[in-house]
């Protein structure tokens, strides 16, 4: 038996200018995320030609394998964007689409603050795995500019396309009110006020952390002396929304302010559960690895790799209690 599409009727008036716009933002998501794509198949070919220069700690097979992540990683957001702008949805597709929505929306949207500070400071912005400062120091301006509009761009793209996909598909989980939350029985609220309590210590000492550390603290650091400009935004853009974090699981949790929309702590709550979850295990296993191997010759991690991986742990603890708590803060019904 082959499974159907479900086909929804066609809007008319807001919702058909909804629709319009989610189209635009999906597409246009996706086309700024081409050049960047282009980019990392042109060094991976260059790399296998032996005719692109590449970090001597990663050597031809780590620069072809890392750059070859982000090129999956990058046509996997090149397909939800595309997928989050079509008409059509197969039912059973649904929650993939949503789950690497969550995973895509985690690891562009919260970098957007981080982009345009560390643009207007001067710092580097992201790579997104280059391949060492050899690497950077070689790749043209115009490379540069590029990658950063890609990410923007999908960011951009994510963030308008999603919310009005949902709203077709998904309406109860944005509208309404706090008040309307879900209380159909005893347990249920002592559940998510329970996991909301460990959202809100979790994600309030990870914050603080973060904090500490982009004001200039030392504790936890084995050579301060290697931290930059990106490092100490990246610590203050990770420490300002796991606090945002923080303040929606206890919105969520205790279904107050009572007449504050809903899809204000939803929203913040989807982002911020992702950005924790999604960066937090990209950089766990880059941690384990220069635990055991080092670091390359003439370079440093700042942070302690135990402390840098209590708090990518932490990190993870985090997000994933946050999503409990949004997915337990169900609407009530009507």
């Amino acid at each position: 038996m082959t499974e159907t599409s479900v086909v929804a009727p066609a809007p008319s008036g807001p919702a058909a200018r909804r629709r319009a716009l989610r189209r635009v933002a999906g597409y246009g998501g996706a086309l700024a995320m081409t050049p960047y794509l282009l980019i990392k198949v042109s060094w991976v070919v260059g790399g296998l030609l032996g005719v692109l220069s590449f970090g001597p700690e990663l050597g031809r097979t780590g620069w072809v394998v890392l750059n070859a992540v982000t090129i999956a990683m990058s046509a996997a957001g090149i397909a939800v964007a595309l997928a989050l702008a079509g008409n059509q949805r197969r039912r059973a597709q649904e929650a993939a689409l949503l789950i690497l929505s969550w995973i895509g929306v985690g690891f562009l949207v919260p970098m957007l603050p981080y982009l345009v500070a560390s643009t207007l400071l001067g710092g580097a912005g992201p790579s997104g795995g280059q391949g060492g400062d050899d690497a950077a120091a070689a790749m043209p301006g115009w490379e540069a500019v590029l990658i950063q509009v890609s990410f923007a761009g999908l960011a951009l793209g994510l963030a308008v396309a999603l919310p009005l996909f949902l709203l077709e598909r998904r309406s109860a989980f944005l509208t309404g009110r706090l008040a309307d939350t879900e209380a159909s029985s005893a347990a249920a609220p002592n559940r998510r006020l329970a996991l909301s309590t460990l959202t809100v210590l979790a994600a309030s000492v990870l914050s603080l952390l973060g904090l500490y550390w982009a004001a200039g603290g030392r504790a936890g650091l084995d050579h301060p002396g290697a931290r930059d400009l990106n490092w100490h935004l990246l610590h203050a853009n990770t420490a300002c929304w796991a606090l945002l974090g923080a303040v929606a699981a206890w919105m969520l949790g205790r279904a107050r302010p009572a007449h504050l929309p809903r899809w204000i702590p939803v929203a913040i709550a989807w982002t911020v559960s992702g950005f924790l979850v999604a960066w937090n295990c990209w950089k766990l296993p880059l941690i384990g690895y220069l635990a055991i191997a080092g670091t390359p010759d003439g370079q440093a991690w700042p942070e302690n790799p135990g402390a840098a991986a209590a708090q990518c742990l932490l990190g993870v603890l985090a997000g994933s209690a946050l999503l409990a708590t949004l997915l337990h803060a169900r609407r009530a019904p009507r």
